[in-house]
């Protein structure tokens, strides 16, 4: 069909009031970036969800980094991103440890050859995608015996988080997948999903017209009463996703309860170590979830309750230079887009 159609289409909307959220954060920016807020139909709304894997990260998990990067011939590995979120009083940055920005999880395998008398602790966070990276960086340090790395995993899983959504928020009416982590896990669990609440979901791509398309798709089947999986993405999504990134996977862990920093513990949602390799676990399995009296509620715009700029603090007491909340820090956090996108909201 014809993209001006489908604007038109999605413009004039009148049926009943629709509330679909974008799990993922590169599809949150790319809506806010290209205007599609402009749009939309008054009977449509969109909404972030947990799909910043920084964002979801307990501030425990920080506190952890923290506490490892004072270890002397120690240095802790992060993404840009983790270095600025807070835990309980402090973020990594702040503490003045032994860190490291990297690009790369193998950046670790070039330092660890090069310091051998350095033990290097690479802070493993993120979901399908990271993980599959992840996997195959302790496949090469078993395959090369390497001694002196380890991983702090925080690595979550999404089909899980969205179950978990859907049970705990059932007015949100259809979910714009994660097109990143569908790579990996394929359509097939985000179809599965469709057939038990009976919700579009709906994978698509990042540029505007591919988002466009996927809200058109999801109008479309509730218009028609339907709920169902559609693959809009299938240049590299496919049904079973991607074997030799889950068969490392599973080589290399298991699932377990994961908490999800402002909405909770989700059973079976995270990966850690699988026994046989905890020789390279830096204390993954305890992570606390820390009380939040600072009146940030990050929690409340991942499960798209509120818009980032509903919350009290947003663009007062949390700025990108002063984030009180880890929805504020990453590129792939609501609260960070919607902030550095302001003219192209209101």
């Amino acid at each position: 069909m014809n993209l001006n159609k489908i604007i038109e289409k999605i413009k004039n909307y009148k049926g009943r009031p629709i509330k679909i959220m974008e799990v993922c954060g590169t599809h949150t920016s790319s809506i806010v970036k290209n205007g599609i807020y402009s749009l939309l139909s008054p009977n449509i709304e969109l909404v972030s969800g947990p799909g910043c894997p920084v964002c979801v990260t307990s501030g425990g998990y920080i506190d952890k980094l923290i506490e490892i990067s004072q270890k002397e011939n120690t240095s802790v590995l992060s993404f840009g991103d983790m270095l600025r979120v807070r835990g309980s009083k402090k973020s990594l940055i702040e503490a003045n440890g032994n860190y490291k920005m990297i690009y790369s999880p193998f950046e670790a395998i070039e330092l660890a050859k090069k310091n051998s008398d350095i033990t290097y602790v690479l802070a493993a966070v993120g979901f399908e995608t990271t993980a599959a990276s992840h996997a195959a960086l302790v496949d090469e340090i078993v395959n090369s015996k390497i001694h002196n790395i380890k991983l702090l995993t925080s690595i979550k899983t999404m089909p899980l988080a969205l179950e978990y959504i859907c049970n705990l928020e059932p007015n949100i009416d259809a979910f714009l997948c994660p097109g990143h982590v569908s790579v990996v896990s394929g359509s097939k669990p985000f179809d599965n999903l469709a057939k038990i609440f009976n919700k579009p979901f709906v994978i698509s791509g990042f540029e505007a017209e591919h988002i466009l398309c996927a809200i058109y798709e999801i109008i479309t089947q509730i218009e028609k009463g339907q709920g169902k999986m559609a693959n809009l993405y299938p240049s590299s999504v496919s049904y079973e996703g991607n074997r030799l990134a889950q068969k490392l996977l599973k080589k290399y862990f298991y699932e377990l309860d994961a908490l999800w920093r402002g909405i909770g513990v989700i059973k079976k949602s995270g990966l850690v170590l699988r026994p046989e390799y905890k020789g390279l676990d830096a204390g993954s399995e305890d992570m606390i979830e820390l009380e939040d009296t600072s009146g940030c509620r990050c929690s409340d715009v991942l499960l798209g309750r509120i818009k980032p700029n509903n919350c009290a603090l947003f663009g007062k007491a949390c700025t990108p230079m002063n984030p009180v909340g880890a929805c504020m820090v990453s590129k792939e956090g609501a609260c960070g887009i919607y902030y550095e996108n302001n003219d192209a909201i209101w």
